[in-house]
């Protein structure tokens, strides 16, 4: 089996005359290389940005199964959809890091790079021997950087912690309740695993140029509970930012920063301004609203005036059709879209014009489709990475690229200490 997948693997990127899915890399962080132990979400969508933009990503994956995410939903011929949506771009080799063979194999791939990823609870790191001094002593100028859930110590520190948990505790589930219906809701994927790794490429970034400056490896230390904080803070927490008094014309959108009910189905507006409240208006067949002396100056802020403005909306959004009343509203430049489905996302027309979402295709779990880096570089651009490994795909590759030769790398393999690819076929 292992021969039959190393075959096709190679058969594959030959014919795309490369020996391998990082020759040539281009990008900003070309020749930067980082080794990554993280699993699931925050630490792989991390590293994943900076694959991206062309540093060299190795995953190393714990023993058997890889990283957890290779367990969970939407799972095809070797690959489940959320690691193939955190891992595009990286090199995956399965190592023990419980055997002291497996720990040596890792500290020779750290000798080799510039940045370390975990996202461990605390003190797991230094059980494995992988913590900040281990590695300082055979690559002093490393930059480690560690995730945690509630940060490294505190009455939090030892639980297990998760994005809806982190969402609850941070203020993102309380600001959900729609006025229409009275209750908090979650949102439905993962703001706190995403905020946390944009925070962490962005601070492994300045690491890194801070080091090229002058300075020393640093330890980069991010609480998900710290990163969910800041990402919700700037407009979920304006009630909180003066301290006492709050200010008299504080204002919460409601009736603008809602799902709107159409004649036969949804649309979403946003009127933050008050020409464009008094567009909809118009839209919707209230110029005559629109043109009184109630909807204009700060005479708009009184209840009755949001009162009347709220109804005339309401109302009249329910009396119009969705694709009427969309065209009605972009003809009058209020913002305004559909509700999309996922499956609308992708057929989405300025989706379609901006290539945001590209399709690829992979030897062994087939044709994928995935998003394009939302950042263009006008002067660095990076080429279009590989698709996500399969686990353990590149651990040959790796191990050779560190001088081990045949005889010991087949040892490693069939101690159990490094794992490499199996066919899921």
């Amino acid at each position: 089996m292992i021969g039959s997948i190393c075959a096709r693997l190679e058969s594959h990127f030959a014919s795309q005359g490369r020996s391998d899915k990082n020759a040539g890399v281009t990008g900003p962080m070309a020749g930067i290389r980082i080794i990554d132990v993280s699993e699931v979400i925050s630490g792989p969508a991390a590293t994943m940005v900076l694959a991206d933009q062309g540093a060299d990503v190795i995953k190393v994956e714990s023993p058997r199964y890889g990283d957890e995410s290779r367990q969970l939903v939407n799972y095809r011929d070797g690959m489940a959809a959320l690691t193939l949506n955190t891992n595009q771009g990286k090199r995956s080799i399965g190592i023990n890091l419980k055997d002291p063979a497996g720990l040596e194999v890792l500290l020779e791939l750290v000798k080799t790079a510039d940045v370390f990823v975990q996202n461990w609870r605390p003190g797991a790191a230094a059980r494995l021997k992988v913590d900040e001094a281990s590695l300082r002593a055979v690559k002093p100028d490393i930059i480690y950087a560690s995730i945690s859930g509630y940060g490294e110590d505190g009455p939090y520190a030892e639980r297990r912690g998760y994005d809806p948990i982190f969402q609850s505790l941070t203020g993102y589930v309380a600001a959900q309740t729609n006025p229409e219906i009275p209750f908090p809701d979650v949102v439905r994927n993962t703001p706190i695993d995403m905020a946390t790794s944009l925070y962490l490429a962005q601070a492994i970034t300045a690491a890194l140029l801070a080091r090229e400056r002058g300075a020393d490896g640093q330890h980069l230390r991010l609480a998900m509970i710290d990163s969910g904080l800041s990402f919700f803070w700037p407009t979920g927490m304006m009630r909180q930012t003066f301290v006492g008094d709050q200010p008299q014309n504080f204002v919460v959108p409601g009736e603008r920063y809602q799902v709107t009910d159409t004649a036969d189905g949804k649309l979403v507006m946003w009127m933050s301004t008050s020409d464009q409240q008094r567009a909809a208006l118009v839209a919707v067949g209230r110029a005559d609203l629109a043109n009184d002396p109630s909807q204009n100056g700060l005479a708009m802020l009184e209840p009755a005036s949001v009162e009347a403005r709220a109804v005339a909306m309401r109302d009249g959004c329910a009396a119009m059709s969705t694709k009427d009343l969309y065209a009605r509203l972009v003809e009058l430049e209020v913002p305004v879209a559909p509700v999309n489905t996922p499956a609308d996302v992708i057929a989405d027309p300025q989706v379609i014009h901006n290539n945001s979402v590209v399709e690829d295709e992979h030897p062994v779990y087939g044709r994928v489709r995935r998003v394009r880096p939302p950042v263009r570089f006008s002067g660095t651009q990076a080429d279009t990475t590989a698709p996500a490994p399969l686990y353990g795909e590149q651990s040959m590759e790796i191990l050779a690229e560190l001088g081990f030769d045949e005889t010991r790398c087949r040892a490693l393999v069939e101690a159990g200490t490094i794992a490499v690819v199996q066919d899921p076929k």
